[in-house]
């Protein structure tokens, strides 16, 4: 009987947490506080201000604002100009995700054999994404500038006409969206290398056996196991795409007139050159609202299709 005693006294100190365990416990906690403070400060309070601010006619330079309720988001709705600009900011984010994802697919397949120089080859494809958008859209820019720009000179001197492929806005917009693809195709491709270098190497071993080789393999095999990275890369691409600002700003500044502008540029023309900011502000929650809805829903979808899988 008193073994049984003892045993359960032992029994209850070893359940019992230690003070100390939770005393460390709340200062690793404490630890987490500075960057709680950071993300409230930069991150939710703006996000709140900004979403106050658009109940307003404020100005963005004055003191005085005064509330006017839901005004600017009606004139949103009725804004023609907003409403091609949410047409164009759509076309970069799904165009720039479609063209990233198969190029760093495509990419990453090719890498992930293991030659002699698959290093440095991942290394140089990956560069790009280091390099500041604005100067990626400036090196861009001198390559298809009306006057002095590069395709042009190599045009004239095989003898066909300038092009002023940055004053068309179909064209203008299709240089956006392959300048920004070709900038962040490295994301794709190392997220794809990633989940390739995941899949075990018997699952190929035993349908070769099978008589399954190359295609057969690759979208049997392959584009099954890859589910979770096809859903980090494609979010993380449409949400890079939707808020581009960078390279418009460097390659057309929105124009000509507001043919190319997506909805970060327009809100910045809203803001500084309209003056303004109650309006700028509303166009930034809608495109917040669109961001958070348009990822949640695809990354929903994209995580049922591989629980049906």
């Amino acid at each position: 009987m008193t073994q049984v005693l003892a045993a359960g006294a032992a029994q209850e100190k070893q359940t019992r947490p230690a003070p100390r365990r939770r005393r460390r416990g709340g200062l690793v906690n404490l630890l987490y506080a500075p960057a709680l403070l950071l993300f409230a400060v930069f991150t939710v309070y703006p996000l709140l201000r900004g979403v106050g601010l658009s109940f307003t006619n404020w100005d963005g330079y004055s003191p005085d604002q005064a509330f006017v309720g839901m005004a600017n988001y009606l004139r949103l709705l009725t804004d023609s100009t907003f409403h091609a600009v949410l047409l164009n900011t759509l076309i970069y984010g799904v165009g720039s995700t479609i063209i990233q994802q198969i190029l760093g697919l495509a990419l990453a397949v090719a890498l992930d054999r293991p030659t002699r120089s698959r290093s440095v080859a991942r290394a140089i494809i990956y560069l790009p994404v280091l390099v500041s958008p604005v100067i990626m859209g400036t090196m861009y820019y001198l390559l298809f500038q009306y006057n002095d720009g590069t395709f042009n000179d190599i045009m004239v001197a095989l003898g066909g006409p300038r092009t002023a492929w940055l004053s068309n806005p179909g064209v203008a917009t299709a240089i956006i969206v392959v300048v920004n693809s070709l900038q962040f195709t490295g994301i794709s491709m190392i997220i794809y290398l990633a989940g390739l270098q995941s899949i075990p190497g018997e699952y190929y071993e035993a349908s070769s056996l099978d008589g399954a080789t190359g295609w057969k393999q690759f979208t049997n095999i392959t584009v099954p196991l890859l589910q979770p990275a096809f859903a980090a890369s494609i979010v993380l691409n449409l949400i890079g795409g939707l808020k581009l600002f960078d390279v418009i700003k460097v390659l057309t500044a929105g124009g000509p007139g507001y043919s190319t502008n997506s909805v970060s540029t327009l809100i910045s023309v809203a803001y500084f050159d309209d003056q303004t900011a109650g309006y700028a502000s509303a166009m930034g929650v809608v495109l917040f609202a669109l961001i958070i809805v348009v990822s949640l829903s695809v990354n929903a979808a994209l995580n049922r299709r591989r629980l049906e899988a």
